[in-house]
């Protein structure tokens, strides 16, 4: 019920907000012609901008990754589909006449956006990685015919993606993945896959969410898990290929980001309104690349997501060692063969100090000298993994610990 009534204001907002887009249009044309550029015209071309943007899609945005400065000269860049599955493709960032680079599988969370939030990673990583990502797809576009997806088979499509890509590669996990990409690992190195990755790293995960709790990780523990699937899990309404589906739907996912920083959030809407009437286009167009990424949501697996607070947030199933892959234990301590570096943000208040480190102790067969741990000062989540202190600080040690196992 719950989805139906949002797809309804949906539907029913749609062409109010073509109507403003439509609007905005037509005023910014009015104000090019004039010499004066009236001071209302401006407020009503700010305002309708302003609701045309705000609208939620659920499409995914294009990486808009064409091509790569290698050096002096610029090389093109192919995404090829190197194997799909109904719930995810594994993308390929394929460079064209360029001498073999270590192949890395970037793993992109399954958390109400799409890969595409990795952008800048993908961008930063590809002059010298071949790149592969985790590019999952929006459960509501998912027929009930491919059934069900959880926990396991997320760790499933790591394990099978790392064999496509083949032996030597190396795995970098983004924030949720964290776990499933250790679990992914342990599970390889005791069948002694030859495909195991050569090096791991964990990027501000929630490995163990005992350890300085954050106000995510407390709302995670302060209900029941039946209050979770009762209140937060509806089925995708009738006209779209998921149809009956169950998911967590990714308006609500946003609703919670946005909760959490709803000070923050409305601050930005009023400058850019601001921004709009004084005519400042260009931190106009940031704004709004930022909120149309930011707003491009995807559904969840009802499975994945449940399993995922119940036996990651409640129950702490990895730290724990009670973490199992189709009944099968998953021990990190099976892994031998496998570089580790594990990354946090001083200021992350989504998995904060000590969650994501915590695999290090885990993970006791890696030797002392293939561990590391990287704390990233003045970055709270997001800065772990994109802007200028990714670039410049963090990607250094991710590249030397691919470097130094590759």
């Amino acid at each position: 019920m719950l989805y139906d009534l949002y797809q309804a204001q949906a539907d029913f907002l749609m062409p109010f907000r073509e109507a403003a887009r439509f609007g905005a249009g037509v005023a910014r044309l009015w104000e090019t012609g004039c010499c004066a550029r009236p001071p209302l015209l401006r407020h009503l071309r700010a305002s309708w901008s302003l609701f045309a943007e705000t609208g939620l899609t659920h499409r995914r945005p294009s990486f808009g990754v064409d091509s790569v400065d290698l050096g002096n000269r610029k090389v093109a860049v192919a995404q090829e589909a190197a194997d799909d599955t109904p719930f995810g493709t594994l993308l390929h960032f394929r460079k064209d006449a360029v001498a073999e680079q270590p192949r890395v599988l970037l793993v992109a969370p399954m958390s109400g956006h799409f890969a595409t939030l990795l952008r800048n990673t993908v961008e930063v990583m590809l002059p010298e990685h071949d790149v592969y990502i985790t590019d999952w797809k929006n459960a509501r576009d998912i027929p009930l015919n491919a059934g069900a997806f959880g926990l396991d088979e997320f760790v499933s499509h790591l394990i099978r993606f790392l064999e496509v890509i083949g032996p030597g590669a190396h795995i970098v996990a983004v924030c949720q993945p964290a776990v499933p990409a250790l679990a992914a690992v342990a599970l390889m190195a005791e069948a002694a896959n030859p495909a195991q990755p050569r090096s791991m790293t964990l990027m501000a995960g929630p490995i163990d969410t005992r350890m300085n709790p954050t106000k995510v990780n407390e709302l995670a523990m302060s209900r029941p898990i039946a209050w979770f699937e009762k209140n937060l899990i509806s089925a995708v309404p009738w006209g779209f290929p998921g149809a009956r589906r169950r998911v967590y739907p990714g308006f609500l996912q946003l609703a919670a980001f946005i909760s959490m920083n709803l000070d923050r959030h409305l601050t930005a809407h009023i400058t850019q309104f601001r921004n709009l009437v004084g005519g400042d286009q260009s931190s106009a167009e940031a704004h709004r690349k930022f909120y149309g990424e930011y707003g491009a949501v995807m559904d969840l697996p009802a499975e994945f997501y449940l399993e995922t607070v119940q036996r990651v947030f409640q129950e702490h199933h990895l730290p724990r060692g009670v973490l199992t892959w189709r009944g099968q234990p998953v021990r990190p301590e099976a892994i031998r063969r496998t570089g580790l570096l594990t990354v946090e943000g001083e200021r992350d208040d989504i998995c904060a100090i000590g969650q994501t480190v915590a695999a290090l102790d885990l993970c006791s067969g890696i030797r002392v000298n293939l561990k590391q741990n990287h704390l990233q000062s003045g970055v709270g989540h997001y800065g772990v993994f994109a802007g200028k202190r990714w670039a410049r600080e963090v990607y250094p040690r991710v590249r030397e610990m691919i470097q130094v196992m590759n």
